[in-house]
């Protein structure tokens, strides 16, 4: 059996071989913001704001703890069925989001990357969406990935049909057309707030990374709990189908 590795709250191996945890990309579904309003007896919205707070404790995080890609489950293609008021509110958030923190993730090195159809938005939301991703494409620290309006069944089939229409329907050619072509291998797949379902996220990305479920609300997600999920990666030893 292979021996534990260190802990992710070492940033780097000795040599500077990179992060001792060994994951390069790590994808969470960020759940839980309408209970921790409903716990303190808030407004949905209040726990909408408490968790994009956390988005940047966590992006921040990521670059501390040596990521190359952090994919962040923002809005799904299911999440339309919610009430129009919640939608606008988290439309509201998105776009503060983007005035408040572009400028900061430009100055980190941080490239903005979206999956899913975001064109779906508002016009005002799609033009920022647009600016900022014109602004970070140079960058190369680390890649944002944001998924917005986005549904795995949906992407898989999208996916298929293009691959479809070049040649031979594959392994390799789907994945070449998937949202996520180009990004590093998925390695770690986080779930907060005790829900233990992929909820029709990277379902294919999925396919041999590993899985880690937290209690923790996600307004309560900091780099406390990044550290602890790299941590139980890092003790993992990943098989990929052999012995």
């Amino acid at each position: 059996m292979a021996s534990k590795a260190a802990p992710a709250s070492v940033p780097a191996a000795a040599g500077g071989s990179g992060p001792v945890h060994g994951a390069r990309h790590v994808a969470i579904i960020m759940d839980g913001n309408g209970r921790w309003a409903k716990k303190r007896f808030l407004p949905r919205v209040a726990g909408h704001k408490a968790g994009v707070e956390a988005v940047r404790k966590t992006v921040r995080a990521a670059q501390e703890l040596g990521l190359e890609c952090v994919t962040l489950y923002a809005f799904s293609s299911e999440n339309w069925k919610r009430p129009e008021q919640e939608i606008s509110d988290l439309t509201g958030l998105m776009k503060h989001f983007i005035r408040a923190d572009l400028e900061e993730f430009h100055a980190n090195n941080v490239r903005l990357r979206i999956i899913g159809d975001y064109t779906a938005f508002e016009r005002e939301a799609v033009e920022l969406i647009d600016r900022a991703l014109e602004r970070t494409s140079g960058n190369t620290a680390c890649t944002l990935v944001i998924a917005l309006n986005y549904g795995s069944q949906d992407e898989l089939a999208r996916a298929a049909a293009k691959a479809a229409a070049k040649g031979a329907i594959t392994p390799q050619t789907i994945e070449a057309e998937l949202d996520t072509a180009g990004l590093p291998p998925l390695d770690l797949l986080i779930r907060t707030s005790g829900e233990v379902r992929l909820s029709n996220f990277l379902l294919w990305q999925a396919a041999y990374a590993e899985l880690y479920f937290t209690d923790l609300l996600w307004p309560d997600f900091d780099k406390k709990a990044l550290e602890a999920a790299l941590e139980s990666f890092a003790a993992r030893e990943r098989r990929y189908g052999g012995l």
